[in-house]
């Protein structure tokens, strides 16, 4: 929340230092509602996950700009209004698009008349201007034209229903850098039989290469070429889009594998559980590496752009599978705490992200990624390093395979172990090979020697 002119408060979605767009999922409190100081007044979901928004103010919701239902509201954007008591709340207006807060005008005293002039300057939008059809917008398309200056009415819209689309301002603005004049054409609303059917809607013509997927098929009747089905992304996918591109261009990723033997693990796990204390094979996982991180302490560091950071905390965050996409919630000192009390903070977190409920403080930061895809029967893979962290671990399923041994009198022999992978994605800037070499020397011998984990 962020105070304006003197009598009116401005409520702006500030949750996570992370987050760029929010979609509003609802209002918890309506217009005239008396809000108190800690009252939630809605839910937005962030880029991980569904988060409560407090009033940090006493007063009345006097206003809602923003519906329960938008989505991809900027951070920073004005949503709603609060009045101090006793003001008149019914006399607050301003539209839905406010610029600069600091520019409200405060409600008259209940029983007076309003002010008289505008309640709010707003920023600059597109008008319409005379003597021009009036073109139909998407939403995406007015912010790229709004942002860039540019004029869509000289340009015939290629979407639905004569709509104007993003593809058709991304065109437009490419035309713009390359110094090149649109292409001048009347914009014409489409005769009535143009306008596609309810059942062919969401068919959409691309100007960019895309693979054919129809959109509806007919029984018996071919889809029609350049047809496709856009699945509109969720903030997390927006994120993960582009941390995942961030991370793969700006980030010289090395490798390194290593085949540990977990049967020694896999022996104390059943030995555990007649005492009824229930740990899986990636509590163990997680604990041997943060015992291995308290061991070699220049593997616990982050980036920063310009120097190493090496952390005092040893927080792992641990990759869950979520409808929504992979979320990485963070297991904090891992390594003060014992197997059992890692695997009550796993289980609750992944319950968290799963139900999209994760505080924004559960999943920023950490020191050190894993991902373990060893329950989807995957042997081996590698992962996409977290930045800043300057490394992943990822774990395979364990498999049952035949080693030769040698007993205490020197003959060989033949035994079958349950072996598994584990590949280290390192920061080549900040852990080299060597390093990551003795890393994965040191992880393998905690997790074959499951007693040290004990010891640490």
């Amino acid at each position: 929340m962020k105070k304006g002119t003197p009598g009116i408060k401005v409520l702006m979605p500030a949750l996570s230092p992370t987050m760029e767009e929010g979609n509003i999922v609802k209002w918890l409190k309506k217009e005239g509602d008396t809000v108190n100081v800690g009252d939630a007044l809605c839910e937005i979901e962030t880029d991980k996950a569904v988060v409560t928004m407090e009033s940090s103010d006493d007063g009345i919701l006097a206003k809602i700009l923003v519906e329960e239902g938008s989505k991809n509201v900027r951070l920073g954007s004005i949503i709603g209004l609060l009045v101090e008591e006793g003001q008149d709340w019914k006399q607050v207006e301003m539209p839905a698009d406010a610029g600069d807060p600091s520019s409200v005008a405060p409600p008259a005293p209940a029983g007076a008349s309003p002010p008289a002039g505008p309640a709010v300057s707003a920023p600059p939008k597109l008008q319409h201007q005379p003597g021009k059809l009036q073109v139909r917008l998407s939403p995406a398309a007015r912010n790229i034209l709004e942002t860039h200056g540019l004029d869509p009415s000289n340009v015939t819209p290629t979407g639905p229903r004569g709509i104007f689309t993003k593809e058709d301002a991304l065109k437009l603005l490419q035309q713009k850098q390359k110094g090149k004049p649109s292409e001048l054409k009347p914009v014409v609303s489409p005769p009535p039989a143009a306008v596609p059917s309810p059942s062919l809607a969401t068919a959409v013509t691309s100007p960019y290469p895309r693979p054919a997927i129809p959109a509806v098929s007919t029984p018996g009747q071919p889809a029609a070429l350049g047809t496709f089905t856009e699945i509109p992304a969720s903030n997390i996918r927006r994120v993960i889009a582009k941390r995942l591109t961030e991370s793969k261009t700006t980030i010289p990723h090395a490798y390194a594998a290593a085949d540990c033997a977990i049967d020694a693990v896999l022996k104390l796990r059943k030995e555990l559980a007649k005492d009824d204390i229930k740990v899986s094979v990636n509590d163990f996982i997680i604990k041997a590496t943060a015992v291995t991180l308290k061991q070699m302490p220049d593997v616990n560091v982050t980036w920063d752009g310009e120097a190493c950071r090496r952390l005092q905390s040893i927080d792992i965050s641990i990759a869950v599978a979520t409808d929504r996409g992979l979320i990485t919630p963070i297991i904090k000192d891992v390594a003060a705490k014992g197997i059992k009390e890692i695997a009550a903070s796993a289980k609750a977190l992944a319950k968290k992200a799963r139900d999209g409920k994760l505080l924004p403080e559960e999943y920023q930061g950490g020191s050190f990624s894993i991902s373990n895809l060893g329950m989807f029967g995957i042997s081996d893979f590698t992962a996409v390093i977290n930045p800043p962290q300057a490394c992943i671990l990822a774990v395979g399923r364990a498999r049952p395979e035949l080693k030769i041994v040698e007993d205490e009198e020197g003959n060989e022999k033949l035994e079958q172990h349950q072996l598994m992978t584990v590949t280290l994605s390192s920061d080549g800037r900040v852990v080299d090979d060597e390093l990551a070499s003795k890393f994965l020397e040191t992880l393998k011998a905690n997790i074959e020697n499951p007693i040290r984990l004990a010891l640490n």
